[in-house]
């Protein structure tokens, strides 16, 4: 687990080879392997392949979306707040497991983060993602992960650049 944390990088750049359906049955049930609170598993996923459906999605904000288009795989990340009030920290559990499951099948990953964020001055950018996926209004859209074969493989960041003094033993002083 440490050297799969060592190694990732969020990918922006993909390569145009697709995903296998092994590699997309693995991501499934990886994502649906993650922990919720009290195991209520407020999330649903949608895994959006549809080249056309990519593009809409990655132009849902003015930045940091574009990379969707070159992507192989975006997973919309749906939480329903009914059934969870910890739907957003189940939601982002899942988020990551997704991504380390990404990389210890080679592949790159980056989060798209949509709730509380804009598309445009008059709509929210989670709007458009309803909007574009015909998502049901119960559902809060938290993010988008794109995920594909990384064009570039980012260096892993020495561990001198890690913040250990963000890391207090027993209390605070």
């Amino acid at each position: 687990m440490l050297d799969i944390l060592r190694q990732r990088r969020s990918t922006r750049q993909y390569t145009s080879q697709g995903l296998t359906p092994d590699i997309l049955n693995q991501l499934k049930e990886a994502v649906l392997r993650s922990p919720s609170s009290r195991g209520q598993n407020p999330w649903e996923f949608i895994f959006v392949t549809d080249r056309n459906l990519l593009a809409e999605l990655s132009s849902v904000k003015p930045h940091g979306a574009h990379f969707l288009r070159d992507a192989a795989l975006g997973v919309v990340v749906l939480g329903d707040e009914r059934l969870a009030d910890t739907w957003i920290e189940d939601c982002a559990i899942a988020a990551i497991i997704l991504q380390l499951a990404c990389e210890s099948l080679n592949l790159g990953s980056c989060w798209v983060q949509i709730r509380l964020r804009h598309c445009d001055a008059s709509t929210t950018a989670e709007a458009r993602v309803r909007q574009i996926l015909g998502i049901p209004a119960e559902l809060r859209v938290e993010s988008i992960i794109s995920i594909g074969h990384p064009a570039t493989r980012g260096t892993p960041h020495p561990r001198e650049s890690l913040q250990d003094q963000k890391i207090k033993a027993n209390t605070y002083a």
